[in-house]
């Protein structure tokens, strides 16, 4: 079944080329196989495939990564904001990920846009964290947080995500364990 072309229907089957078959798989022959298109119609939406390969990994970093975390940073409520960074964590397109991050690690201007989107997580984590500890534990469970992502991505253990759920519910329930001995140690100090 042919896909409607547009520039972002391109760049959606290149991540679903990346999650199902990796960074070797992607190549235009199959992007406009998977769109239902000739490599002509390729043309109307970008300058060459290197001009596609350039904007991919933009385009995963803005949908993927800035989009949403923006509209965590964006909630007002800690404790709602945690609760929607461990969904948007379990539905990340983990198979792409895994593939942009070992694309980046030849490409220079790929690892940037990973780099990008690694402190952009950092950061929002250490955010919503640091709203419910200190600074310097928000600092250790931002970088658990992306020990678990990458971690995660780059295994090639079969896809597990009542693992990856399980994980998750631990590194909550040691932010609602620290956030009740932070509590109870004001209590009675106070």
């Amino acid at each position: 079944m042919a896909t409607t072309a547009s520039r972002d229907a391109y760049l959606r089957v290149g991540l679903d080329i990346l999650a199902s078959d990796g960074y070797g798989a992607l190549k235009q022959s199959e992007v406009c196989r998977r769109m239902g298109v000739t490599t002509g119609s390729f043309y109307h939406f970008f300058r060459n495939w290197a001009d596609y390969t350039r904007a991919l990994p933009d385009y995963w970093f803005t949908t993927h990564t800035q989009q949403h975390l923006e509209r965590l940073l964006a909630e007002p409520d800690a404790d709602a904001a945690l609760d929607r960074l461990i969904s948007y964590g379990l539905k990340l397109p983990h198979g792409a990920e895994g593939a942009i991050r070992s694309w980046g690690s030849a490409d220079p201007a790929v690892r940037h846009v990973v780099e990008a989107a690694d402190r952009l997580r950092y950061d929002v984590v250490h955010n919503i964290v640091g709203r419910l500890l200190n600074p310097e534990a928000a600092a250790r469970y931002a970088h658990w947080a992306l020990l678990i992502i990458v971690g995660y991505e780059q295994t090639t253990l079969p896809v597990d995500l009542d693992t990856l759920s399980w994980t998750a519910e631990h590194w909550i329930k040691s932010i609602a364990d620290e956030r009740a001995n932070l509590r109870a140690g004001r209590t009675a100090a106070g």
